[in-house]
């Protein structure tokens, strides 16, 4: 928790002739962080800054059993890729993702999209990828391999997808700015609309 001073300054007058008079409060409040924030960046920057010697450092991401959250893992590879097709297929254990039993657990990573990785810098890739199961079909959890089916139904379309994005503003005390301190707002179906009507208009 990192400390966080604030100093309000008021200003009173007696009469419209007379000098104001200020009053500063000072409060010291303690700012919400993560526990991560108290490690040393040096540390990190000494690895960071280690050679790889021509190698790649590719991260396969994924979406596990539950529908909803992804994982990932990393490979060193010999040289850059240029292309998804340069990348390796790679599998893992699906028993530990909830994405098979353990009695037939072999699951595959096939390499469906390839970005610069933006935390671990260039040449480092981060490659997105779609699940089979040990018989190579489809997981259950793969909405990439169902969507292509689709899209490929109408590849004479030119259809349009739009991203929503939606940020929250938190207070020094970690809570979401404007929320009450011990508690909860009311539900929001009285003023979301109106709001964002107005703020969009």
């Amino acid at each position: 928790m990192w400390p966080l001073r604030l100093t309000t300054s008021i200003s009173c007058f007696s009469s419209p002739f007379s000098a104001p008079l200020s009053t500063s409060l000072s409060q010291t409040y303690k700012m919400a962080t993560s526990a991560s924030a108290n490690l040393s960046k040096i540390v990190k920057k000494n690895y960071m800054e280690l050679p790889q010697d021509g190698k790649v450092q590719a991260m396969y991401i994924w979406i596990d059993g539950t529908g909803e959250s992804v994982r990932c893992k990393t490979r060193t590879l010999d040289k850059e890729p240029k292309a998804v097709s340069d990348l390796p297929e790679w599998n893992f254990d699906g028993s530990s993702t909830y994405q098979s039993e353990g009695s037939n657990s072999d699951m595959y990573l096939i390499p469906s999209a390839m970005f610069r990785d933006p935390f671990r810098k260039d040449p480092n890739k981060l490659i997105l990828c779609e699940v089979l199961k040990y018989n190579r079909k489809p997981a259950e959890s793969n909405l990439r391999n169902s969507c292509q089916n689709i899209m490929s139904m109408v590849s004479d379309e030119n259809p349009w997808f739009g991203m929503e994005q939606e940020y929250t503003l938190l207070g020094t005390d970690g809570h979401p700015f404007g929320w009450p301190s011990n508690g909860f707002p009311g539900p929001q179906g009285a003023v979301y609309l109106p709001h964002y009507i107005s703020f969009r208009s």
